[in-house]
């Protein structure tokens, strides 16, 4: 019994998640998320940590590898870090063995990463810090309509005529959703527009890593936005990619997973480097 701990520390939120992994058998014994808002991150994750701890029944001591993941490098009782895509990618595999690609959406950027049977990152694409797809923009727009970030989805697809928004910037963008409101266009066809120009750029992504098998599983704090998962397969289909969109329930936690299951296996090498060095 190796237990561990992931945990994700993005832009607009942390997720974390508690392991049990022996061999092949990977079991989650408990999961967490919680919005930073005005916290310190760090104190955060520290606390929701512990929270873990707590409702398993253990305690620090217990857990075998501690392994951080996205902005959490600093947090100082982790006993190891990895990088965002390569914990996305082995995340996005345990919740979808058929999953080839990995359709990243998060607070600030969007990413496309092509991957194998086994997690491992083949090649990546990336869009600029200024471009309207990310969780923030929509968050903002949300915000300006009135609406909760809940609402998004199901309003989404209620649309009857999206508008489409400016992809390239999202001040170009929210000048746009100003305008449509103006016109009394409806919250539904706006947000449909919206989800519309996301997803258009995250295809374009999807192309450049030239995806032409298995998945693509979404994850990231809008892999569970149920009108951008609408609005992805459309484009999808439009540009004629044969490859199928999904999300699971547990997309958003993909990158403390995807933590949590590397450090079970780092313990494990380091663990066989100090039997071999205590034997010679």
């Amino acid at each position: 019994m190796t237990v561990t701990i992931g945990i994700d520390v993005g832009s607009g939120a942390i997720k974390a998640a508690l392991f049990d992994i022996e061999g092949d058998k990977i079991e989650c014994l408990g999961k967490r998320v919680e919005r930073i808002r005005q916290s310190d991150p760090l104190q955060l994750a520290e606390e929701i940590c512990d929270d873990l701890l707590g409702d398993g029944g253990m305690e620090r001591g217990d857990v075998a590898y501690i392994a951080t993941t996205g902005e959490a490098e600093t947090l100082g009782f982790a006993t190891g870090h990895f990088y965002s895509m390569t914990t996305h990618a082995r995340g996005a595999i345990h919740l979808d063995p058929e999953a080839r690609s990995v359709l990243d959406v998060g607070a600030l950027h969007g990413r496309a990463i092509k991957i194998d049977e086994r997690g491992k990152v083949l090649d990546y694409r990336m869009t600029s810090q200024c471009a309207s797809g990310s969780g923030q923009f929509l968050e903002n727009i949300a915000r300006y309509l009135g609406i909760t970030q809940e609402d998004i989805g199901p309003l989404s697809e209620e649309a009857d005529n999206p508008e489409k928004v400016s992809g390239i910037c999202a001040v170009l963008a929210e000048t746009d959703v100003i305008n449509m409101v103006s016109r009394q266009v409806s919250a539904s066809n706006i947000l449909k527009g919206i989800h519309l120009s996301m997803a258009s750029r995250l295809v374009k992504l999807l192309r450049a890593t030239k995806v032409k098998e298995g998945a693509v599983l979404m994850t990231g704090g809008l892999a569970l936005d149920s009108g951008l998962v609408a609005a992805m397969r459309e484009a999808m289909e439009e540009q004629k990619i044969v490859v199928t969109v999904e999300s699971h329930p547990d997309s958003i936690y993909a990158g403390a997973f995807g933590a949590a299951i590397w450090g079970a296996f780092r313990h494990e090498k380091l663990a066989r480097l100090n039997q071999l060095a205590a034997v010679s």
